[in-house]
């Protein structure tokens, strides 16, 4: 697992990350989110050891990213998200080069590069000048680098950025195969990509860590979830004097139509339990009721337009810190 402990990073008088902590459970895959400037970058750059850190640890398997660097290293993938590339080389060429740099053994090295190129299906591209690919193989270069060693967790920088539709689906199944042989972190700007492909989500907004969860329980959790809308067949003030009638109601807006967006106090089920024994009490009929699935977009621009909240207010507790989750 890797284990993120007390992680801050100044520049100055400005602190870039701020005290941030977290496990990353093997065998998952993460989406890592925040706005531009959050500190989201920093702190991968600093999880990869491309960036020192003002305090904090990072563990990688227990093996501790600062002090004995060249180990932990040898656990990770990294895909920057401008991968450093030599596109005079072929793919074979430049996987050559950057597995004798990671230290693969000199006689796995041809096994282990026919292995990164299977998976990442780039054998009729393999002898082709890098800079005659296509963006979107070009990423698969990127990728296949970062999966030379078999590391157990690979790190993805916006590996989707500048791609067509295509492609993007393309390397989006790809990452589905990845997590299932590795632990991967995807950090992307497309929320409905994480959405798709990612199990939980970390958020960073402002330096902290804003949310850490599944995106289950996140929508479960968040006001944005707490929505509903219904349609009555009767008149706005009678609508209201029923709503007024139900104490989950928060925040209500009606329609003439008999039609209302309401925000509702406590467990959305129980409330609309409550709301259809009113409107039968009123002998009102509920025409329809349906609950306001928030997405991921609703819930990054709740947690993250503000400013911060205490740290993993939000978060799957199995999932905040070593000491809380009992690892």
């Amino acid at each position: 697992m890797i284990q993120v402990k007390h992680l801050t990073k100044r520049y100055g008088d400005f602190t870039a990350v701020d005290d941030i902590s977290f496990t990353l459970k093997t065998g998952h895959i993460y989406g890592f989110l925040g706005p531009n400037g959050a500190g989201k970058s920093t702190t991968m750059n600093i999880m990869t050891s491309c960036l020192a850190a003002t305090s904090g640890t990072v563990l990688i398997d227990n093996c501790d990213i600062f002090e004995d660097a060249q180990k932990a290293k040898k656990l990770l993938g990294y895909l920057p998200e401008i991968p450093p590339l030599y596109t005079e080389q072929t793919p074979v060429e430049y996987l050559s080069f950057v597995a004798e740099a990671k230290g693969v053994p000199a006689k796995q090295i041809p096994d282990e590069i026919a292995r990164v190129i299977e998976e990442t299906r780039l054998t009729e591209m393999a002898n082709r000048l890098i800079r005659h690919l296509s963006k979107g193989y070009r990423q698969r270069v990127g990728i296949a680098q970062a999966l030379l060693g078999n590391p157990h967790y690979i790190i993805l920088d916006e590996p989707t950025v500048g791609l067509d539709p295509l492609q993007i689906i393309e390397i989006r199944d790809l990452i589905r195969e990845l997590g299932q042989r590795h632990t991967v972190i995807l950090s992307s700007h497309i929320l409905s990509e994480v959405q798709a492909i990612c199990e939980s989500v970390l958020i960073i907004a402002h330096g902290k860590l804003v949310a850490f969860d599944t995106l289950q329980n996140l929508e479960k959790t968040l006001a944005s979830a707490n929505k509903l809308t219904l349609t009555a067949d009767c008149g706005e003030a009678a609508l209201q004097e029923i709503l007024d009638s139900v104490p989950n109601v928060a925040t209500r807006e009606t329609k003439p139509d008999g039609t209302a967006a309401l925000t509702v106090n406590g467990d959305l089920t129980a409330a609309a339990r409550a709301l259809s024994f009113s409107f039968a009490k009123a002998n009102v009929a509920l025409l329809q009721m349906t609950p306001q699935k928030a997405d991921l977009e609703n819930i990054f621009i709740e947690l993250t337009e503000d400013d911060p909240q205490p740290q993993a207010q939000v978060q799957n507790q199995e999932e905040v810190t070593p000491d809380e989750s009992g690892v």
